[in-house]
């Protein structure tokens, strides 16, 4: 049976989004290239491409402009599938979306460099 939220495995990917959302508002393109993991399986679906391997998704960041990253997130769901496994789903709000909604979900595994994102999807309705 695998042991969901073990509380000190949910304390560490909650640790790690939290970083990785301050490095996407804050446009720290070298954070959020260590965030996610370093493999060509590594897939980004954003709102406006499909990413396919850490260095597309690296390249997309590097060349994304810094301007209207900040936004608000509401409904954040953390959860851990035994000791090195997690999703993250959340909503999240920016100014430049007016009244839609943006949402992204992130599959997190434990590496032996820490946590790190292996599929992420972004998305605005």
């Amino acid at each position: 049976m695998i042991e969901i939220d073990i509380p000190a495995v949910k304390a560490e990917v909650e640790a790690a989004f939290a970083a990785y959302e301050r490095a996407l508002v804050g446009n720290d393109v070298e954070t959020l290239d260590r965030l996610f993991h370093a493999d060509p399986r590594t897939i980004r679906y954003g709102a406006g491409e499909n990413l396919y391997g850490h260095a597309a998704i690296a390249a997309f960041r590097s060349a994304r402009s810094p301007a209207g990253l900040a936004r608000a997130l509401e409904g954040t769901v953390i959860t851990t599938y035994g000791q090195d496994f997690a999703t993250a789903s959340t909503l999240f709000r920016r100014d430049t979306l007016g009244d839609r909604i943006g949402r992204q979900s992130q599959s997190w595994v434990r590496t032996d460099e820490g946590w790190r994102v292996v599929v992420a999807h972004v998305s605005i309705i």
